[in-house]
């Protein structure tokens, strides 16, 4: 983990907290760093965190969950990463939720794609440790592309990696951890192959708030809008970066508020971090908008009398995307005990194992990951991983070198469980890896063209 990665986690957990403008660390928490600094592996730091969590305090505990649910996604545990950190965003003041009669659902690709047409920035947010909002940004990028955007910025991306654009793929030292996550990396590959220059923005050595908004904005000037003030960008940021008015930040004044300034350019700002599915509890302003509306693909609202797109907070935001719901208790496998709670699947007897007449355990992987059916599920199982567990079992493709970001990953944690990657069409190498990176296992694979 990079210097610049461990900054980046930490104003993370100061832009989640109620009180940032307050927050400090203890001496607990900085040792919690300064250990995750020097591991090998997001299955390190995972193991790590799963110890040291009963041993913390509550607060600490805070602190150490977002680093755990930022490993877990990577490790491809999506499911895990969201119950790991359940976090619960405070909604706009006098926010009253729409209704299907007065709203009607739409795809957010196309109209997103409508409402870029006239823009020169489009800004989209996402959640660190929950993947799913990645997923918009790489179906917007061809989109956009067609619109003429020719700038994508992304706030994982770090600028030490000169050979980026030229090399057509991102590799693990190109950006911060968060870039490490595969569906990250195929918004990366996805735009530089339709011919986007990538503009790295974020910046170095500096914790406090206000200078990271302010720097993040003149960086993104300085690359684009000085060299060309007619350009069209899109950017891919975290949480409130992308606000037009101070509000989720306190007296933070947002990046996207700053580069509006500089730019002469009002940004088109949608957010998909307002409502977020965090848990099974169906009573919160999510799950009242899911049972309105019931999305099978990420959706805007439009309002039936006048058109326009429905934004919690029109002052920071354009318009809110809501996410189809993903979470299962499946992804624990066939039992789980939660808070006490056991909950129980029934095993699929074609997953029984002839040798040993023993069910194996399917953990569920959530169904966004097939991208809308352009990737194909491939069985894996923790066989791959002889008998030491943890282990990761990951894709790269075959044309891409060995520390490239992987297509998908997922970490076995107990034996005798079995799920699925999930991958385009074309050549692999599959391996697993043990929490020291160690290969235990390697192959070539191929998915075929349906």
């Amino acid at each position: 983990m990079s210097n610049r990665v461990l900054r980046t986690l930490l104003v993370a957990v100061l832009l989640l907290s109620t009180a940032a403008s307050a927050q400090s660390f203890d001496p607990v928490e900085i040792r919690l760093f300064r250990t995750l600094f020097a591991l090998p592996s997001a299955l390190a730091r995972y193991t790590y965190l799963q110890n040291e969590m009963p041993h913390l305090n509550a607060d600490d505990r805070i602190v150490a969950m977002q680093m755990l649910a930022s490993a877990e996604s990577e490790l491809g545990l999506y499911n895990r990463a969201v119950f790991s950190f359940p976090i619960k965003v405070s909604p706009p003041p006098g926010l009253v939720l729409p209704t299907a009669a007065q709203w009607r659902p739409a795809g957010a690709v196309d109209v997103i794609a409508r409402l870029a047409a006239h823009r020169h920035i489009v800004m989209v947010n996402e959640a660190h440790h929950d993947a799913q909002t990645r997923v918009l940004a790489l179906a917007l990028l061809p989109r956009l592309y067609a619109l003429g955007f020719r700038y994508f910025a992304a706030e994982a991306l770090v600028d030490t990696d000169p050979g980026l654009q030229k090399r057509g793929y991102p590799v693990r030292s190109s950006g911060t951890e968060y870039l490490h996550e595969p569906i990250y990396g195929e918004i990366v590959r996805e735009a530089i192959r339709l011919g986007f220059t990538i503009v790295p923005y974020d910046i170095e050595h500096q914790v406090a708030e206000q200078a990271r908004e302010t720097g993040q904005a003149e960086n993104l000037y300085r690359e684009v809008f000085a060299k060309h003030p007619d350009a069209h960008l899109f950017v891919l940021a975290g949480y409130a970066h992308i606000d037009k008015a101070k509000g989720r930040l306190g007296d933070i004044t947002p990046m996207a508020m700053h580069l509006e300034a500089l730019s002469g350019h009002v940004p088109l700002s949608i957010d998909q971090t307002q409502f977020l599915e965090t848990g099974l509890q169906d009573t919160d302003n999510y799950h009242r908008l899911i049972a309105r509306f019931r999305p099978t693909r990420p959706i805007v609202l439009i309002n039936r009398s006048d058109g326009k797109v429905w934004s919690a907070d029109p002052k920071l935001y354009d318009a809110n995307v809501i996410l189809p719901p993903a979470l299962s208790m499946k992804s624990f496998g066939n039992s789980q005990s939660v808070d006490g709670q056991m909950y129980k699947n029934v095993a699929d007897p074609a997953h029984l194992s002839l040798s040993t007449f023993m069910a194996l355990d399917k953990m569920f992987r959530p169904a966004w990951l097939s991208l809308g059916g352009k990737r194909q599920a491939f069985p894996i199982s923790a066989a791959l991983c002889r008998k030491q567990l943890p282990c990761v079992v990951e894709a790269q493709y075959a044309d891409e070198s060995d520390n490239a970001i992987a297509a998908d990953r997922y970490a076995f944690l107990q034996e005798s469980a079995i799920t699925n990657l999930y991958l385009f069409p074309g050549k692999y190498h599959l391996r697993a890896i043990d929490s020291r990176g160690k290969t235990l296992d390697e192959q070539a694979i191929t998915i075929p063209r349906q």
